[in-house]
């Protein structure tokens, strides 16, 4: 009789932890493998035109008030999203750079070759794929533990502190920011729907299985108590 596999867990580790923690080649390949698809996963939802995600479509709303670019939009909503990791104790590390770094050019490559399909089939199989490519990849990057961008470790942070489920949160979370964006003006569709509520049941399937296993000792302090 077999036992049934032990998923690694995802820890919460400081920045310097994180690179300490050993397997970093690989982890490090599998940030940037994550990030690369992430960045073509949006360029995928953004090529189907059935609708925005509740994030983007929180800042087209965002940025129909304010006399800011779209851009400039996101990044001081991150700064937001980043200062609600504080009474969380989410702790950001080189993932949280690199998401904020590779996650945009890796769109605009996605957007430059992928192109809008003139069947409506078509258009939604892209963003079927893409909410998917969107669940693996966050999976990727997260388990990578060399930590999350803003909004996922809003996710994880969230996860963590209230013992709910990762689908659910997510869910929650893309939820609330998509009415916040209707409400202020943001431009949906039923690609819009399908991620809000997909998304997070792709990402809680795949994140558990791409958890990189780390083993962290003990502080030689808690070592010698022990004994």
């Amino acid at each position: 009789m077999h036992n049934p596999p032990v998923r690694a867990r995802l820890l919460n580790l400081g920045p310097m932890a994180q690179l300490r923690a050993g397997k970093l080649s690989v982890r490090l390949s599998r940030l940037g493998v994550g990030l690369a698809l992430y960045g073509v996963s949006v360029a995928m939802m953004i090529r189907a035109a059935i609708g925005a995600s509740p994030w983007d479509v929180f800042h087209q709303g965002l940025a129909r008030h304010l006399p800011l670019s779209f851009g400039v939009v996101m990044v001081l909503a991150s700064i937001a999203v980043l200062l609600i990791w504080i009474p969380l104790r989410q702790k950001p590390g080189l993932g949280t750079i690199a998401n904020t770094l590779m996650i945009g050019p890796f769109a605009n490559l996605g957007l430059a070759l992928i192109a809008t399909p003139d069947a409506l089939w078509a258009r939604v199989l892209l963003m079927l794929g893409g909410v998917l490519l969107c669940g693996f990849a966050t999976g990727l990057y997260i388990g990578a533990q060399l930590g999350t961008g803003p909004r996922d470790g809003l996710m994880t942070g969230l996860a963590r502190r209230s013992g709910w489920p990762i689908r659910r949160v997510r869910t929650l979370i893309e939820v609330a920011v998509l009415l916040a964006g209707v409400l202020l003006g943001g431009v949906v569709g039923a690609g819009t729907l399908v991620f809000a509520l997909g998304v997070g049941p792709a990402t809680q399937y795949f994140l558990p299985r791409l958890v990189v296993p780390l083993e962290i000792a003990p502080p030689a302090s808690a070592q010698h108590a022990e004994t």
